[in-house]
């Protein structure tokens, strides 16, 4: 297996840059079709929908349907794949970013009773706590 910069994964998803975008491609493409997967860790998301909505200006339900469909395609290994599920779901559903709902997961999973934050956004969350 091999794992994926954000860098990568952006131009593949884009195809804003010719040059970079057609070796996007080329790798991605040839890595499926001999049967392997490609690994996307939690720091990849978490770039990867700062940059589709800072750098893009991409909105919110896109940046959604395009974790989504990347959560769908079973090439692609997701590192923990529940809990971004469950953390998409809370950034679905709230004002707070992804890289917010992502830790309050893990650190749920980990056995946090809450997490604190400055962050009001977090403030609705369940394992939040505003401070």
């Amino acid at each position: 297996m091999t794992g994926l910069d954000t860098n990568v994964l952006v131009r593949y998803l884009t195809q804003d840059d010719p040059v970079q975008s057609a070796q996007a491609n080329q790798l991605i493409e040839q890595t499926f079709s001999e049967g392997k997967s490609l690994f996307i860790n939690h720091i990849v998301l978490c770039e990867l929908i700062w940059v589709l909505t800072r750098a893009y200006d991409y909105p919110k339900s896109d940046v959604v349907d395009v974790i989504e469909k990347i959560l769908l395609v079973h090439q692609f290994e997701i590192e923990d794949k529940s809990s971004v599920l469950e953390a998409l779901n809370d950034f679905k559903t709230s004002r707070a970013d992804f890289a917010d709902c992502l830790i309050g997961v893990k650190n749920a999973n980990a056995g946090c009773e809450k997490t604190w934050s400055f962050d009001k956004a977090t403030s609705v969350l369940d394992n939040f706590t505003s401070v």
